[in-house]
């Protein structure tokens, strides 16, 4: 039998043509990388859980009041204060978050003067408020400090801070808390602060409340502040649960004769963001005439005390002496 002979140089060509041949159905066989299938796979996105709050029941005496956010940022003021600057503040978690934010679930207030609107899908924007301090009454190198929720486990620990450096600070309370704890009230002003009405229940968003519904929260918290100082206690001023002033709430406040009182440096310790964070961000965004927010109730204030003693030798150190906000 004769074999038939390939020549030398016709052999790669052949080999090359049976290549391509078999190619697509080895690539069938196997599952080739990259196929729609493993696309497919690949692209599949995770679910991303929604962040939630923690909501810490308050200590004794606080049957209503847990730790919950106040929306806000961290240097500049929600409420207009003319000396603020916008640095950014280091390990804060809210140096990102627009000042100006609602309480969860509330909409954006609409212009100053332009008053209410009813948006697509008809909820109801309500006007803003227009006279809302965020100031020292003195102005200069003076800070004025602000204590939320309370009064509340934490509230001695913080008075005993101020007594050690002569710092006057203003009270903003929960008319429960204040009912269950007269003394802690009482002694708040028998050492010289101040008082602030922060609503019977710290209803959030305010805004959606009824009218009478917001006009019981002011005046009955007002109220009940007043009965547990007992004496001639002034109440200068209000604020609104996660700063949710508007032009109605104010005027209600007005009514009953407070003024709205907001802040200029938020370092949200509500969210125990770390003892450090909190020093942080108050060194860091304090300038002369800043009214600065934190907690004495609402939930674990731990880490806002260990902050305070440090940010109170601080402040003395920087040439800053303590006020009230304006009035």
């Amino acid at each position: 039998m004769v074999k038939s002979r390939i020549s030398a140089r016709r052999r790669p060509l052949l080999l090359g043509v049976s290549a391509a041949l078999l190619a697509p159905a080895l690539l069938a066989a196997c599952g080739a990388h990259g196929s729609p299938l493993a696309a497919g796979d690949a692209a599949q996105p995770s679910a991303t859980p929604s962040a939630s709050t923690s909501t810490t029941p308050s200590g004794s005496g606080s049957s209503s009041i847990a730790a919950r956010p106040t929306p806000s940022g961290v240097s500049s003021s929600p409420f207009g204060s003319p000396s603020r600057q916008t640095p950014s503040g280091a390990g804060s978690t809210a140096a990102t978050t627009p000042p100006s934010a609602p309480a969860t679930g509330a909409t954006t207030p609409s212009a100053p003067g332009s008053g209410p609107s009813t948006p697509a899908g008809g909820q109801h924007t309500p006007a803003p408020a227009t006279h809302v301090l965020a100031h020292t009454a003195s102005g200069g190198r003076t800070v004025a400090l602000t204590f939320d929720d309370g009064p509340g486990p934490a509230t001695g620990q913080v008075l005993d801070l101020l007594a050690k450096y002569d710092a006057k600070a203003t009270f903003c309370e929960i008319g429960d808390n204040a009912k269950a704890n007269p003394a802690a009230v009482k002694r708040i002003v028998a050492e010289g602060h101040r008082l602030c009405d922060h609503t019977v229940d710290h209803p959030q968003p305010m805004h959606t409340q009824s009218h009478q519904q917001q006009v019981a929260e002011i005046a009955d918290a007002k109220t009940q502040i007043e009965n547990a100082a007992g004496g001639n206690a002034q109440i200068t001023w209000w604020r609104a649960p996660g700063g949710d002033f508007t032009a109605e709430n104010e005027k209600i406040g007005a009514d009953q004769g407070m003024k709205s009182l907001g802040w200029s440096v938020d370092p949200r310790d509500w969210s125990r963001p770390g003892v450090q964070s909190i020093v942080n961000t108050v060194e860091q965004n304090l300038r002369p005439g800043s009214v600065v927010l934190m907690h004495d109730g609402g939930g674990d204030r731990s880490q806002t005390v260990a902050a305070l003693k440090q940010l109170l030798p601080w402040m003395v150190a920087q040439g800053y002496t303590f006020d009230f906000p304006q009035s």
